[in-house]
């Protein structure tokens, strides 16, 4: 009997755990965008450089910062595989630098950290 229990609850448990799969339920709402993982990596370089763009031209400090945050949430779209995602961690960090600097008001240090991330995230290329 103790048996039979533990093969009944074995198959429940691997039973829902089919059901409710995560993987199965990974596929895009109607209401969500997805992006290859070459055009995230574009739409992220534009976000870069437009931050960029703002603070070699004297932009204020806000919104430079802004605009990194923007940067930083347009590359978790980026999804191909481990080693595309351990790049992709790295290069957050010079853009999560840039943010703090610019909203410390540094532009100088907040343009030289987009900078290395645009370097970064063009580098991502290569990997995919």
């Amino acid at each position: 009997m103790k048996i039979l229990k533990k093969i009944a609850l074995a198959a429940l448990v691997g039973a829902s755990m089919g059901v409710f799969s995560t993987s199965a339920m990974a596929e895009a709402s109607d209401g969500r965008i997805v992006y290859a993982p070459k055009e995230a990596i574009d739409l992220t370089l534009k976000k870069i450089e437009t931050a960029l763009a703002t603070a070699t031209s004297g932009g204020d400090a806000e919104t430079v910062a802004t605009q990194a945050k923007d940067a930083l949430d347009a590359s978790k779209e980026i999804n191909a595989n481990d080693k595309v995602d351990i790049a992709r961690s790295r290069a957050n960090n010079h853009l999560k630098a840039a943010r703090s600097s610019a909203k410390a008001g540094n532009i100088p240090e907040a343009e030289q950290h987009l900078r290395q991330g645009l370097q970064a995230f063009t580098a991502l290329k290569d990997l995919l």
